[in-house]
């Protein structure tokens, strides 16, 4: 039996979802030897990045800011605070609630990093301005997706 040839919109090469998860890849690729020095993975910088920006928030909180669920940043958090970077205590106004506060080690870390954006945009070999609308892009697609109701 002859195999018909594969429609045009099922080839790999025309899926966005190929594109964003190729592109994902390779930009953490290129996030692992600036954070290797930082003793960082990338999913920890991301939760650097949002405990530098605000501190004192909750596991709640964090996940909420970073669209990740307890059982993905728990395990995280352990291990920054294994590393001395943060630490993690329960709220004494609620003990159900655990609060993440940045140690003095993880808030200097913050000096140390200070210089990856900049190294990102010369490794991407983009403008400021190519950066922004390309974020700017994926934040609304990201949006959209969310307010979207999921058929299932």
């Amino acid at each position: 039996m002859e195999r018909k040839p594969t429609p045009d919109h099922l080839l790999l090469d025309r899926q966005l979802c190929f594109a964003l998860y190729a592109a994902s890849r390779s930009v953490t690729g290129l996030y692992r030897p600036l954070l290797e020095p930082l003793g960082l993975t990338y999913p920890q910088y991301l939760v650097m990045l949002v405990l530098w920006e605000q501190e004192g928030l909750t596991v709640r909180e964090l996940g909420a800011r970073l669209q990740l669920d307890s059982g993905t940043l728990t395990p995280l958090l352990k291990r920054l605070q294994a590393a001395g970077l943060v630490d993690r205590r329960r709220r004494a106004e609620d003990e159900r609630e655990v609060e993440i506060r940045l140690t003095e080690a993880g808030l200097a870390l913050r000096e140390q990093a200070s210089d990856i954006p900049e190294c990102m945009a010369q490794r991407l070999q983009l403008s400021l301005e190519q950066m922004q609308t390309l974020r700017d892009e994926l934040k609304q697609l990201t949006r959209q997706l969310q307010l979207s109701p999921t058929e299932e």
